[in-house]
């Protein structure tokens, strides 16, 4: 990630943030800028951090690898993992950013099932970039070729989820700057109700 704050722009914006430690999945299609997103939420915040493709089984890695989509059988245990680090983040009261492409309600649910109080950050990007970006990385396993199958499977969220949703077009400095900006508005939102 090429254009991150630098870290005495971070310092001066974490001082301004007044954001409270919880837990947040940045969702999304393949491509979406997930990793990037929430590996910069966790440099400025300093709260922990899991790449959710980290999580899967490597049968899953595997299938993927040979542009096989996924079925929810698949992604159940891997959810499950995805779950127990969120619940374990908001156990120790340190907050956490998962990126996990959460793609259907079901997922989402899952991921929810122990009531932890989950705030989705949702990505939303042209599929015309998303096939860009897709096209130019050599250091995913995700194919191209999966973009479709991932954009049929996609479910928005709901407005009963707890999701922000994000056009992201930017680079990446000012979409970081703008998910702070937006978490901040839902924490005060929340804290009013």
């Amino acid at each position: 990630m090429s254009d991150m704050p630098r870290q005495d722009a971070v310092t001066s914006v974490k001082a301004e943030l007044h954001l409270r430690p919880r837990v947040v999945v940045v969702m999304g299609v393949s491509g979406s800028g997930k990793t990037t997103m929430a590996t910069g939420l966790h440099n400025v915040l300093g709260w922990p951090f899991q790449e959710g493709d980290g999580l899967h089984p490597r049968a899953n890695v595997e299938k993927m690898e040979a542009g096989i989509p996924l079925t929810d059988e698949d992604r159940w245990p891997w959810l499950d993992k995805c779950r127990a680090w969120l619940d374990s983040c908001a156990t120790a009261g340190t907050g956490g950013v998962l990126s996990c492409s959460a793609l259907k309600r079901i997922y989402r649910d899952r991921l929810r099932a122990h009531k932890t109080d989950i705030t989705f950050l949702f990505l939303r990007v042209p599929k015309d970039i998303l096939a860009q970006r897709m096209a130019l990385r050599t250091d995913h396993y995700m194919p191209p070729s999966l973009l479709g199958s991932q954009l049929e499977t996609l479910e928005m969220p709901g407005r009963d989820e707890h999701a922000i949703e994000m056009d992201v077009c930017e680079t990446p400095a000012e979409e970081i700057a703008r998910a702070l900006e937006a978490l901040k508005a839902d924490q005060r939102k929340h804290h009013e109700l």
